[in-house]
């Protein structure tokens, strides 16, 4: 029985993958992909069956995880912002490789325009240095139907498979059709055991098994159903993915069309849209991904336009406007954006932990004007900002104490690392082992408010362990301190900001208060009970 339900892209990607027999889906938070796992952590018919659905510490281990539950036959499901790829990559990469058994999916939700992200990086090219199949999903119900699609295509090529998303579609509703849940796969470990070793000797075979299956790759993606040619006369339109909708929305009669949904890029398909035009405009939201190999499959002497020419932007979201621009046409007023309004930069929470932090920090580097902050990814970023203006970096998460470490290894004084809880156990730890090692006039100051906060209050891995980890990792006793980030506390904490700031080694600062958000939260669950 089929039944509609109006969900968000990522819910539809969630619940297409419960329906499909998912065993497992491993995760790290980050906009906007969270509510993928979320969704999946509050369904009933993934607490009936037991699907694992906690939250990991990092991208990494969240591949390596679900590749683990392939390996015994099981479906699992891998989902992470575009960047987390870079994170994963080596896994990611690695399982096309050794292969998968049950199947295995790797979410990428990708973010144009930058909305909560450091840059536009486009998840596809990873798909294609991978040598695996890669879905793009154009609205909510392909999120859905893909989904076991994708599940079934990785058991039968024995292969990872990649679906791209967008903040747009993964963020925006529609009524979505769904069928009913499949079955889970039986335990089944593998019993071929040399492919999963990739020694020199084991990895040339499965390389090459991995190019041999390249022709099978393609003709799949040629005669997938989400692969859809018509042809007209004229301009010739490839469209990608979400963006699909935007030329639909703006289409001139009589125009060929082809959507692609499905990788490797459908390469007759390409050359038979190209036989009916006269030019091909190539629409994708991302970087020029396909606009590039389709310029390489017609040779210079075919006109291709889109992105790379300007016809369309070089950067950010496409929208019906814009694509509407690149037809030559007049863009509709329903898009425009708004005028003349003031702008509103994110802000702390009033309350919050962190702005007592910077506040303590502001008055003790005040008195040093060669310091340097260097910040990290999280809510405390916005550190960056008025009123406080407090850190002078952020590139990606972890980087706060490693670059501190490299200034002061070129010789700023003071050099302080700001860098929040989930961060620190996702990639900060062994970058204070780094500096331990060498011993790093630094000072790292860890601001823990219990919670992964960014992303909506998700679990953070290393709650009430901070202490311990960093002991653990060779931080002396002496310069390891905890306080309670609070205005009464502040003669204390910028006491021990000063102190630690002339120790030539390296010192750990933690404030510790809960985020306000989460605390509210629970306190209004405990009204409701």
């Amino acid at each position: 029985m089929t039944v509609k339900k109006l969900l968000l892209g990522d819910e539809a990607l969630a619940l297409g993958a419960l329906h499909a027999g998912l065993s497992g889906v491993y995760a790290y938070p980050g906009t906007p992909s969270t509510e993928i796992t979320e969704f999946i952590q509050n369904d009933p018919l993934a607490r009936e069956r037991g699907v694992r659905s906690r939250w990991c510490t990092n991208e990494k281990t969240a591949m390596e995880a679900a590749l683990g539950m392939s390996y015994a036959g099981k479906r699992a499901l891998v989902c992470m912002k575009h960047v987390g790829m870079n994170v994963c990559a080596d896994a990611f990469v690695n399982a096309g490789v050794t292969g998968v058994k049950g199947g295995l999916v790797v979410v990428a939700a990708d973010d144009p325009s930058m909305h909560s992200s450091q840059n536009e990086q486009d998840s596809r090219f990873y798909g294609k240095f991978a040598l695996i199949p890669f879905l793009e999903p154009s609205d909510q119900q392909e999120c859905y139907d893909l989904m076991a699609e994708a599940f079934r295509l990785s058991e039968e090529v024995r292969l990872p498979v990649l679906l791209r998303m967008v903040t747009r579609l993964a963020h925006s509703r529609a009524a979505v059709a769904v069928g009913e849940p499949g079955p889970q796969n039986a335990l089944a470990p593998d019993e071929e055991r040399t492919r999963w070793v990739l020694l020199p000797g084991n990895a040339r075979r499965q390389y090459a098994a991995l190019i041999d299956k390249q022709p099978d790759l393609l003709a799949r993606a040629e005669h997938s159903s989400h692969n859809i040619l018509k042809e007209g006369k004229g301009l010739g339109v490839i469209a990608c993915g979400i963006a699909y909708n935007y030329v639909r929305e703006v289409l001139p009669e009589g125009v060929s069309l082809l959507k692609v949904s499905q990788y490797p890029l459908p390469a007759a398909q390409v050359r038979a849209l190209a036989a009916a035009s006269d030019e091909i405009l190539v629409v994708e939201d991302g970087q020029p991904f396909v606009e590039e190999q389709v310029k390489a499959l017609l040779g210079v002497d075919y006109p291709v336009s889109g992105r790379l020419n300007g016809r369309l932007p070089r950067t950010g979201e496409l929208n019906p406007d814009n694509v509407a621009a690149a037809f030559g046409l007049p863009a509709g007023k329903v898009h425009q954006p708004a005028v003349n309004l003031a702008p509103r930069p994110p802000q702390l929470c009033q309350g919050c932990g962190h702005r007592d932090v910077y506040t303590a920090l502001n008055q003790v580097i005040a008195e040093y004007p060669t310091a340097r902050v260097f910040g990290d990814i999280g809510c405390y970023t916005l550190g960056a900002l008025p009123p406080f203006r407090a850190i002078d970096s952020c590139v990606d998460m972890g980087a706060s104490i490693t670059m501190a470490k490299g200034a002061a290894d070129a010789g700023v004084h003071p050099a302080i690392a700001v860098i929040g809880d989930s961060t620190f156990t996702h990639s900060g730890m062994t970058s204070l082992l780094d500096a331990v090692n060498d011993n790093a006039a630094i000072t790292v100051i860890l601001s823990d408010n219990l919670t992964t906060a960014m992303t909506g209050g998700q679990d953070s891995a290393g709650t009430h362990k901070f202490e311990a980890i960093c002991l653990a990792l060779g931080v002396e006793r002496e310069h390891l301190h905890v306080v309670v980030p609070l205005p009464k506390n502040m003669e204390e904490i910028t006491r021990i900001i000063r102190e630690e700031i002339e120790y030539k080694g390296v010192s750990v600062i933690i404030p510790q208060r809960e985020c306000m958000q989460t605390l509210a939260r629970k306190n209004r669950q405990k009204r409701a009970q």
